[in-house]
């Protein structure tokens, strides 16, 4: 009897065993989800895009008068001082000026006259705005200092004062062209039906600027018409960026804005600030082959030109335009935000559960995003939620 019950309990205890393994086998297992931690540091918001640099001021020069070119000798990226001479042309010896011809070149040396006399003028207005923007900097560094005044105001002065000051060098470069054009109209009324053979009547065409050779048109010995390009140049020194982004974020761009430029070639992003939105969008097509409408962004460099010296006219740079940053933000990766109910929400993970908060959202970057209210730094959220996790539910740390 004592040997039946033996067996009983014992086939009594396996079959505990088994069911326990079952139940224990088939219980509902925690959710695997990724957590991350809310925490602060510095945010910004940024719009990225591709740029270019390019010479602020750069000149076309083209042939006063139809002729024959010597060989240039020059290669891009040569130097050259103003008044240098950079293409020898000797003038075609052809038909005589007519009436109609000499009123119209006359024209040409009055037109460059008067272009030139605006230019002065130019130079004038731009220097008394540049002496302006100095005064007001001046006036308001102190004013700084004393806590009367933001920071952000004394930063837009300085941007006045830069774009002034840019739209001086400008406007000095106008008039050295100007005088260069008088110059080149002049040459035309007096070579233009010229029959002499004399070698001091060749065209020499001089460097209105100094600068550098940007592009050579006409290298090799051969005829050339009138205003047919030779070869461009400009001042490598003086250098602007270019960028097109689309149409809906340029509108978020304000001139004074910072700019990073990245991807330069450099060890260390480049700062710089925005000088100019351009009012006029065109059309481009992406490589998606969707049609898109792009705006151009002129901003300056304004790092240490010690740093970018190497850089030249149309490098390629990589443009982070700063919206919106603060040094002290409670962020969260903003894969972990979801909508309810028109409002933003996420999930918890509250002693092995996923609890469901409602919580206010500042700015966002793509990456990251601010949170106003709900949460307190340190709590872990779940990233990536997907539709079947709900609130309550059991969750374990992948």
């Amino acid at each position: 009897m004592n040997v039946q019950w033996q067996r009983r309990i014992t086939w009594l205890t396996a079959a505990l065993l088994i069911v326990a393994a079952l139940a224990y086998s088939f219980r509902p297992q925690p959710r695997l989800v990724d957590i991350a931690a809310a925490h602060r540091g510095p945010m910004q918001v940024t719009i990225q895009e591709e740029g270019k640099t390019r010479v602020t001021d750069r000149y076309i020069i083209t042939a006063p008068v139809a002729g024959t070119t010597c060989r240039v000798d020059l290669e891009v990226g040569d130097p050259v001082d103003k008044g240098e001479t950079l293409v020898n042309i000797n003038p075609l010896q052809s038909q005589a000026l007519d009436p109609r011809s000499r009123a119209e070149a006359q024209a040409r040396v009055a037109a460059g006259e008067a272009s030139l006399r605006a230019a002065e003028q130019n130079v004038g207005a731009a220097r008394a705005e540049a002496d302006l923007a100095g005064t007001e900097l001046a006036r308001l560094e102190p004013l700084v200092e004393a806590g009367h005044i933001s920071q952000e105001r004394l930063d837009q002065a300085r941007a006045v004062k830069r774009g002034t000051e840019a739209a001086l060098r400008s406007a000095v470069f106008a008039v050295e062209v100007a005088r260069y054009e008088l110059e080149a109209a002049r040459t035309a009324l007096r070579f233009t039906g010229n029959r002499s053979s004399d070698p001091e009547d060749i065209v020499r065409v001089a460097a209105p600027v100094t600068g550098r050779i940007l592009k050579l048109n006409q290298e090799c010995e051969g005829v050339v018409e009138r205003g047919q390009p030779l070869l461009e140049i400009g001042d490598t020194r003086s250098l602007e960026i270019e960028t097109d982004v689309l149409s809906a974020d340029a509108v978020k761009i304000k001139p004074g804005m910072p700019v990073l430029y990245e991807r330069w070639g450099g060890d260390e992003p480049l700062n710089g600030r925005v000088r100019r939105v351009e009012p006029v969008g065109f059309t481009k097509i992406s490589a998606l082959g969707v049609e898109e409408q792009r705006v151009l962004i002129i901003s300056d460099i304004t790092s240490d030109a010690a740093q970018w010296q190497t850089l030249g006219d149309g490098y390629r740079v990589e443009s982070r335009f700063i919206l919106w940053e603060n040094e002290d933000v409670l962020q969260i990766p903003a894969s972990a935000l979801f909508r309810v109910d028109e409002q933003w929400a996420l999930f918890v993970m509250d002693d092995g559960e996923a609890r469901r908060r409602r919580v206010e959202v500042g700015q966002r970057n793509g990456l990251y995003a601010q949170i106003l209210d709900g949460l307190a730094e340190g709590e872990a959220v779940i990233t990536h939620p997907d539709k079947s996790l709900e609130d309550g539910m059991a969750v374990k740390r992948r």
